[in-house]
């Protein structure tokens, strides 16, 4: 019999930050697959379903690890419940999410649980290194990368830089030098840098002689994809298609303001950079600018410009 684990990843809660709403993360949902890498190594002969949002669907439908993509609807959790498994990982933190966790049938269970006193989430033991992570995120400058605390939570599978795995294959080729990932999702306003700023930058980059595209796809997640594929770097601020242009193994330039760089692992050759604002709060980890400084409006765009240049010449050397 092949060991059968069910991941729980919907994407309405970010996994290990303390905040719960009901629009999906696309992109916490896609840098949850570095733990398949773990799991095929520690669990070779393994069959895992997945369940996951309709919004997030595309980001696992093909991936080669995965044998079943639960779409997640009124009716799933009846079917999960009567189910049986040997692995439950549930990296959901919306309590009737682990109220449902708590009630399916499996040998082991890692990630969050429902704390039936409190009525929210706590962790299983095989998780407890969620909720120090959680409690440890505005005070300490350095925590290991959010990836490498999902392969550790496992035990006995090390932390090797495991890689983001997507299942779609995109219909485009490089065509662009650089593409400009300017839009940002409803969830966190705060990450978006000005419009005004984007369209500086990019009279600076074709000046460079540079070829630059506009983000495309805001409709279609699968055409979205084919776009990030088309690019050569991906200039972006913490959002989906930092995660999306990792999985391709694209080069990236991280722009970030109110979040924290450090939690993200960077593969190949990505950096990120840190506006030039001198706010005391940050990362301050919220929505909306809580300070008035408006720290994504404050970033050097010529030395920017300059570090698109070293890594696109270093990728063509």
């Amino acid at each position: 019999m092949k060991t059968k684990i069910l991941i729980i990843k919907l994407g309405y809660s970010e996994t290990l930050d303390p905040e719960i709403g009901i629009v999906v993360s696309l992109g916490d949902v896609l840098r949850a697959t570095v733990i398949l890498w773990a799991l095929k190594e520690k669990y070779p002969d393994s069959q895992i379903s997945w369940a996951v949002s309709a919004e997030a669907e595309p980001l696992l439908t093909g991936n080669p690890m995965i044998s079943r993509v639960l779409v997640w609807d009124q009716f799933l959790p009846f079917q999960l419940m009567r189910e049986k498994f040997d692995i439950l990982i549930n990296l959901e933190k919306i309590p009737g999410l682990c109220a449902i966790a708590d009630s399916i049938d499996a040998w082991t269970k890692y990630g969050f649980r429902f704390d039936s006193l409190k009525g929210t989430y706590n962790a299983y033991e095989k998780g407890l290194g969620f909720i120090e992570y959680i409690a440890s995120k505005k005070t300490d400058v350095n925590r290991a990368a959010w990836q490498q605390i999902m392969i550790e939570m496992l035990g006995g599978v090390d932390w090797k830089g495991q890689k983001y795995i997507i299942g779609y294959k995109p219909k485009t080729v490089e065509c662009h030098d650089v593409g400009l990932n300017y839009l940002v999702g409803t969830k966190w306003p705060s990450k978006e840098m000005p419009l005004d700023a984007w369209k500086k930058l990019e009279k600076k980059l074709l000046k460079a002689g540079y070829t630059v595209s506009w983000q495309q796809g805001k409709g279609n997640l699968n055409d979205y994809m084919d776009w990030i594929n088309s690019c050569r770097l991906i200039l972006s601020s913490d959002s989906l298609g930092l995660h999306v242009a990792f999985a391709f193994g694209k080069r990236v330039i991280g722009l970030f303001g109110p979040t924290d760089p450090s939690e993200i692992y960077l593969y190949d050759e990505s950096v990120v950079m840190r506006s030039d604002c001198g706010c005391q709060e940050r990362p301050c980890w919220s929505a909306r600018c809580i300070t008035g400084f408006n720290c994504m409006s404050r970033f050097n765009l010529d030395r920017v410009t300059k570090e698109v240049g070293r890594i696109l010449r270093m990728n063509r050397g």
